[in-house]
């Protein structure tokens, strides 16, 4: 395979004499080759210190430093022991020069008066040769670059398996305990009827049945809510429909319906909303924000009262949600806006759900140009502020 001729290739030329040096460059220069010039061994090593050379060609008789200890020089340092040298020297043949350069690392030696031709040659071997060398290098670290990248994929795709699966179990186990009630109850409500027990089926009794019922229904509708939601988020396709309306009102009207929720639980609202709160904004989805918001406050708020709160800050509107419950650790704050994060084990034993709630309240925040806050530390329960523009981005 021919050498690549993209690759540019230094070569250093190293004679005490000028003419010697002029005449060797016009000898080895060509494409793709840049030819360095030193008058000394200290020039010489000063410029491999500097640049990556594909071949060195040398002289030997030089003063202050000949060429041999210029090799041994270079054999020394870890930088420049691998430049192949190529010793010239006009001194005849009986010194030994030629031996005495090969032992001392060369890789080939020219007699003056050079060659021409053979000059080109052997300066090509060594051209192609580094041309090569630097070419399978590259290719090798392109390699290298891929294999990362491809474990960094099948790490990506491992979490997103177990991320599946993870989910898959969670929606299981959170469809079977709302389903599972309510076979039961309709088994129970079949055996009163085959016993013909009638007492059982009173108009109060009733009306507790299809409340339990209706709760049993609602949560799934909800976690199927949830998924349908992140399902349009991924594919951008999350309607919004922004209005006119006071955030004021909405929280009044949210806070109400959640009050039977709040008993149960043994807590309260407390809403401080006195005045209107208007802006532009999709009631629909902000009325799925404070919900999220309010019901988190109430399954980890221990049975404490919740406060809310919604008033106006300038050109922005502001809605907090703040319990008294186990808090959230520090490390945990940013994690818990993430799809199926929950916090440490004392909330995931107090949670249900697929831990989707704060994802998609974060998306929907972020959807009308807002941003959502926690304030929370361990046992001093969580403060979490929505701030919103009064009127969409673009307006």
């Amino acid at each position: 395979m021919p050498p690549p001729t993209d690759i540019e290739s230094k070569l250093l030329l190293v004679d005490d004499l000028k003419e010697n040096l002029v005449a060797l460059d016009a000898l080895v220069r060509g494409p793709g080759r840049r030819v360095f010039q030193a008058r000394s061994g200290d020039e010489a090593l000063a410029l491999m210190l500097e640049h990556e050379f594909a071949l060195a060609l040398v002289d030997v008789q030089m003063p202050a430093m000949n060429g041999f200890e210029l090799a041994e020089l270079m054999r020394g340092t870890e930088r420049t022991r691998h430049i192949p040298i190529i010793f010239v020297s006009a001194a005849g043949s009986e010194l030994n020069y030629a031996f005495k350069g090969y032992e001392s690392g060369a890789v080939d030696f020219l007699q003056k008066p050079l060659d021409a031709q053979v000059v080109r040659s052997k300066v090509n071997v060594f051209v192609d040769l580094f041309a090569s060398r630097k070419a399978l290098k590259q290719e090798m670290e392109a390699q290298q670059a891929l294999v990362t990248e491809l474990q960094a994929a099948r790490r990506d795709l491992e979490r997103a398996v177990r991320m599946r699966d993870d989910f898959m179990s969670m929606v299981s186990h959170e469809l079977r305990t709302p389903l599972n009630t309510l076979f039961l109850e309709t088994q129970v409500r079949k055996l009163h009827l085959a016993r013909g027990n009638t007492q059982s089926f009173t108009p109060e009794k009733l009306k507790e049945m299809t409340e339990r019922d209706q709760r049993q229904i609602q949560s799934m509708v909800r976690l199927i809510d949830d998924m349908l939601d992140v399902t349009r988020m991924r594919s951008g396709r999350l309607s919004m429909k922004p209005q006119a309306f006071d955030l004021a009102v909405l929280a009044r009207r949210v806070v109400e319906g959640l009050t039977q929720q709040a008993e149960a639980a043994g807590a309260s609202f407390r809403l401080e909303a006195g005045q209107a709160v208007d802006g532009v904004w999709d009631e629909f989805r902000i009325e799925q924000v404070l919900t999220n918001l309010l019901t988190n406050a109430l399954r980890y708020g221990g049975g404490q009262p919740v406060d809310v709160r919604v008033a106006n800050s300038g050109e922005e509107a502001v809605l907090s949600v703040r319990d008294h419950g186990i808090g959230i650790a520090p490390a945990d704050q940013a994690r818990i806006f993430e799809q199926f994060e929950r916090t440490d084990s004392g909330r995931r034993q107090a949670a249900g759900g697929l831990g989707l709630g704060l994802f998609i309240t974060r998306q929907i925040v972020e959807s009308h140009g807002g941003r959502i806050a926690v304030c929370s530390a361990p046992g001093e329960g969580s403060t979490f502020t929505v701030t919103l523009p009064r009127e969409p981005a673009g307006a």
